[in-house]
């Protein structure tokens, strides 16, 4: 093998890698903004919860969820160039969460105040952000 055949691959490989960082870097920030949320819950469970007029352990269970959530998000996002079928699902569990926050909010499910029912809506826009941000990367990629 010459050395030009052997360097292409390599080549390949660190284009590959080159593209793929947009989508890395909206994945760790999904990561990063979801287990921050998440530890929130966890630890401020109680003023967050009368902040929001939401039961601590409801705020609890969603702070485990999130944080164990985010740092699978990490974990995907700590790879040269994630995986398309791990990340389809990291998209599709963005928009399923977006969804359910809105819903919550226009049906008035878990009863919160005012501050509760302006939080659920904009924390689920954010996460619709990442979610399209995402599907935008991965496709740039091919994917």
């Amino acid at each position: 093998m010459t050395t030009s055949q052997t360097s292409a691959p390599l080549a390949a490989t660190a284009d590959r890698t080159a593209a793929a960082r947009p989508l890395r870097t909206f994945l760790a920030l999904d990561a990063a903004v979801t287990a921050a949320n998440g530890l929130i819950y966890l630890v401020a469970a109680g003023p967050v919860g009368d902040l929001l007029d939401l039961s601590p352990g409801f705020l609890r269970g969603i702070g485990v969820f999130l944080t164990v959530y985010g740092a699978l998000v990490a974990l995907l996002a700590s790879r040269p160039v994630p995986s398309a079928t791990a990340t389809k699902a990291v998209i599709e569990a963005n928009v399923l969460w977006a969804v359910a926050s809105v819903a919550t909010a226009v049906f008035g499910w878990f009863d919160p105040n005012t501050v509760g029912t302006v939080w659920i809506p904009l924390q689920a826009a954010v996460v619709a952000a990442f979610a399209v941000l995402q599907f935008n990367s991965l496709r740039a990629l091919g994917r």
